[in-house]
Parts: structure tokens; sequence; C-alpha cells
């Protein structure tokens, strides 16, 4: 159970989820990255799943003033038609990871990889307007792409940085589509995750329990660490890990 291999996924998933402690965002995009140079880019997300779902769920429901419930029913009352779309999406974006080579897959996550770090080096954030049409295309696109390559963050925020200013709905509201786009996977994915052996099972339990514990230590850490830095940390252990993804699939590609 703990080879150097599982030793390693336990260290990349503890540094994937402090920073979705600190930040609110960062499991799903670091720990595929890292894992899509592994194993292929299936296997690694059916890995990341459960995960994922557990805390995108946390992060949804508890905390920022309110009850679980509270937070279930005010967020899905304003964001219905935002969630909708994700998930549609993501049954679409889940889809093509059946049915599309994986190395024209990995050159898209490599894409999106590039355009988040770039555009977080450079301090510019694209915000999108806040209309109806908007958040049609943007949860659908998002959908697909988180759905096949777990990137969804990237699109969506440029959505929610323009539909609000409180750090607190747009992560809430993020992990909501974010959860659904888990909620899709598992749908497309579910007779893969029915037979994974049992070994791969008490991985999953071992990442997961792993998350929430550094989940936890993140939030708390949120007011001593400098969100900043940690965040430039994690720019550059992405850029390493997307110009290796890159390569992969345009290997792939010309092979």
């Amino acid at each position: 159970m703990f080879n150097s291999e599982n030793l390693l996924l336990t260290f990349i998933f503890t540094v994937a989820s402090l920073l979705h402690g600190i930040s609110g965002i960062g499991v799903t995009l670091v720990s595929t990255t890292a894992l899509a140079s592994m194993y292929s880019l299936q296997h690694a997300i059916i890995l990341i799943i459960f995960p994922s779902l557990v805390l995108n769920l946390m992060t949804w429901l508890v905390g920022g003033g309110c009850s679980i419930a509270e937070n279930f029913c005010y967020y899905l009352k304003h964001y219905w038609l935002l969630a909708l779309m994700s998930l549609l999406g993501s049954l679409l974006g889940v889809k093509l990871l059946l049915w599309v080579d994986s190395s024209y897959i990995l050159v898209l996550l490599s894409a999106v990889i590039a355009f988040y770090v770039i555009s977080n080096a450079l301090g510019k954030r694209i915000i999108l307007p806040a209309t109806t049409p908007v958040l049609i295309v943007t949860g659908l696109i998002a959908g697909i792409i988180g759905g096949s390559t777990n990137a969804m963050s990237t699109i969506l925020l440029m959505y929610l940085l323009g539909s609000s200013d409180d750090k607190n709905t747009i992560a809430k509201v993020g992990n909501m589509c974010y959860l659904l786009g888990k909620v899709a996977q598992i749908i497309v994915l579910r007779d893969s995750l029915i037979a994974l052996p049992k070994a791969d099972w008490l991985l999953i339990g071992l990442l997961t329990t792993v998350s929430l514990a550094s989940l936890m230590i993140g939030i708390r850490l949120r007011q001593y660490l400098s969100q900043a830095r940690f965040r430039q940390l994690v720019l550059v252990i992405l850029t390493v890990l997307g110009l290796r993804v890159g390569w992969q699939g345009i290997v792939g590609l010309i092979g």
C-alpha cells in the first residue's frame, strides 16, 4: 500500500488540498496534471473523482456563516442555470474521454494550464459579463473542459468574477459546479469505477482522507500564510507538469 508511488500521490494530494483550503480552488487541476503524467488521463480522472467530490462538497456546503441547508438552498436557487449548464457540459466532456484519442485531450489540458499560468503570472484576469447567454455558453464550455480534463475552474472563474465581488460566493458557486462535474464523471465512468481493483479503492480512500485533513489545515492557514506566495509555487509546479503533459500529448499525436 505505502510504496513510493503511493507516497508521491499522497504528497501531490496534500499540496493540492492545501491550496484548495487556502484559495478555494486547485485540488483537481494540480492533482489531474500530476497524475496525467503518470497514468492514462482516464485512469487519472477516475482516481481523483471521489477525493475531489468530497472536497468540493465541503467547500460548497460548510462555512460562510450559514448552515449546510442554507448554503444548499441559497446557491442552488441563485445559480441553478450555471450549475445545470456545467452538468450538461461535463456529461459531454467525460464522453470525450471515451470517444477521442487521449493525446488530443492532453494537448487541450496543457493549453488550458498555459492559459491559467500566463494569466495569473501577468496578474490579469479575464472577466466575462454576467448575462444569461454568456452564462449558458460559459457553463457549457467549462463543463466540457472540466469533464474531459478536470480544468473547469480556469473557464468558470471568468464568469464568476463578473457576476460577484464576494470571494466566498465565487468559491462556493465554483465548487458547486465542480461537484456536479464529478457527478457527471461518476455517471459516465461508472463501469470503469465498478471494475477498479480493491487496491485502487484503498488508494482512493487514503487520498480522500489525506485531502480532507489537508483541506482543513489549509482553511486554518488562510490567515497566516500568504496566498500569493503559495499560488506562485503552484504556478511553477503547474508549468513543469503542464509542459510534461503537453509533450506526452504531442508525442502521442506524432507517433
